[in-house]
């Protein structure tokens, strides 16, 4: 009977030590929420970090304080805290919810944008915009530390408007603004804004003409690292050997290109950049020009975006925009084959815009953008410098096609990507063999020095590996892609003889 009295005894201590843990932890959880609200690392649900979402051009005019001088920590803090204020409050307008506003502005400034997503709601409109420019002044700089007023000239964006889940307008626009920010639980909030002044638009930079009057080349990647020209183990003698080869064929072009994610995405990798320089010194000691193709494998596309590819093209754009062997920018290969899956009007929202801010850093070279084929080449004429297609059509009607393009366009048409694969394996289902491709190539040049046609064809070598990326994983497609080249192991194919000879 004792011994049964100890067991409930210890049973009894036990399940109430377990209740009281389970209570307090319970507490512990609820403070740990609510404290939340004032952890600035949480405010934007995001477990990234702040660069990896929102990198808009920041300019501090002018951060002189008659009063308490603004440290350069501080100065980060308030810059960091301002954009984030805008990033919410895009996001805020784009959903239609007050997520985060709460975090970024005070309670006056919350009532105005909190009326502005009421209205907007209840007009079933959606607001998708970013903010690609900033150029701050510091006005006042309190001795406390706790109060901030700027002056943020030439707010610069683009702003779509939707209404019942469908694209109506979109605007760019140009704003001055004048803000308070207060310092609360060491997180700057916005008490106060005011736009002060609607600017002009600046006008789109004059088309530029292609410095080359007949370009004749290739797509160009090394043979050993297919759609990875810029890889650790390709050295400048790779690409002197190969440029060397595209030389004797008398040609005067190449065309690579730089993967998005391959060169590091917002954050570009510098040692992608000094292979790019190596890439085109060589050119330069062979003679030839270099077209860039920009964004390759990028397929986002989306508003909030922006920021990021701008930085992107910026840290490109700026290593190499002065190199004597730059030809020309390509801004996108086939971006039309997104037009399904991304929707068409966000994709051209963003060549447009990204087309604008290249121009903006250089303002030399001429820009165009690579369409899979002629039925979209024609697609922002206005914007580009010279039309861009692809065609793998039928040789007998390219004629008609590039003529029926000079005709529509008084700017400089490129056949940017032909060609013709040698694969007649099982996969080939009557394919073409080298023979054929040699066939292709001397009626191709026939067509090109009869309709002087400016043409880059697809491409060196054969390859013996294709990405999944580029083909897919079908071996029928796999393997016709891996036999474009006019190299193979073995040597020259024969429609390596039919361009030298022609």
């Amino acid at each position: 009977m004792k011994k049964n009295k100890i067991i409930y005894r210890i049973f009894i201590i036990a399940v109430f030590i377990l209740v009281n843990a389970a209570v307090i932890y319970g507490i512990s959880q609820v403070i740990a929420y609510l404290n939340t609200g004032a952890d600035s690392s949480k405010i934007l649900h995001l477990d990234i970090a702040r660069t990896d979402y929102y990198l808009p051009e920041v300019t501090w005019v002018s951060i002189d304080n008659p009063g308490r001088p603004l440290a350069h920590e501080n100065q980060k803090k308030i810059e960091q805290d301002y954009l984030d204020a805008w990033f919410v409050k895009n996001l805020a307008l784009e959903n239609n919810n007050t997520d985060g506003i709460y975090d970024h502005y005070t309670k006056s400034a919350r009532e105005k944008v909190n009326a502005l997503i009421a209205f907007n709601t209840a007009q079933k409109i959606a607001v998708r915009s970013t903010i690609l420019n900033h150029h701050i002044t510091l006005d006042f700089y309190s001795a406390d530390g706790t109060v901030a007023i700027i002056t943020d000239r030439r707010v610069s964006g683009i702003e779509k408007i939707y209404k019942n889940n469908k694209f109506i307008t979109q605007r760019e626009f140009n704003e001055d603004y004048r803000v308070i920010l207060l310092l609360e639980d060491g997180f700057w909030r916005i008490r106060h804004f005011e736009k002060l002044a609607i600017n002009e638009i600046a006008a789109a930079i004059n088309s530029i003409p292609v410095g080359i009057n007949q370009i004749k080349g290739l797509n160009y990647y090394p043979e050993k690292y297919p759609w990875d020209t810029f890889n650790r183990n390709v050295t400048s003698k790779t690409f002197a050997a190969d440029f060397k080869i595209i030389k004797e064929l008398d040609l005067n072009t190449i065309r690579v290109f730089i993967g998005y994610s391959d060169f590091g995405k917002a954050h570009v990798d510098v040692n992608k950049l000094e292979k790019l320089s190596i890439l085109l010194d060589e050119a330069q000691k062979a003679n030839l020009k270099v077209m860039i193709t920009l964004f390759d494998f990028y397929g986002n596309y989306d508003i909030k975006n922006w920021t990021l590819t701008n930085q992107h093209l910026k840290a490109v754009v700026m290593k190499v925009s002065d190199h004597p062997a730059l030809l020309a920018w390509d801004i996108k290969n086939e971006p039309n084959l997104d037009f399904v899956n991304r929707d068409k009007e966000r994709v051209l929202s963003w060549l447009s815009q990204t087309i604008k801010a290249l121009k903006q850093i250089d303002s030399i070279h001429p820009v165009t953008i690579g369409w899979s084929s002629h039925k979209a080449a024609l697609t922002l004429k206005n914007e580009v410098d010279f039309i861009s297609y692809h065609y793998y059509q039928n040789l007998e009607d390219l004629s008609k096609v590039h003529n029926s393009l000079k005709q529509e366009t008084s700017k400089p048409v490129l056949l940017q990507e032909i060609g013709l694969s040698s694969y007649d394996g099982f996969w080939s289902f009557g394919g073409k063999d080298k023979e054929d491709q040699a066939s292709f190539y001397t009626a191709l040049l026939k067509i090109q020095k009869r309709d002087s046609i400016n043409y880059l064809f697809w491409t060196l070598y054969d390859f013996d590996k294709i990405p999944n990326d580029v083909a897919g994983s079908l071996p029928w497609r796999k393997n016709k892609q891996a036999y474009f080249g006019i190299i193979d192991a073995a040597g020259v194919k024969p429609a390596y003889t039919s361009l030298k000879n022609n």
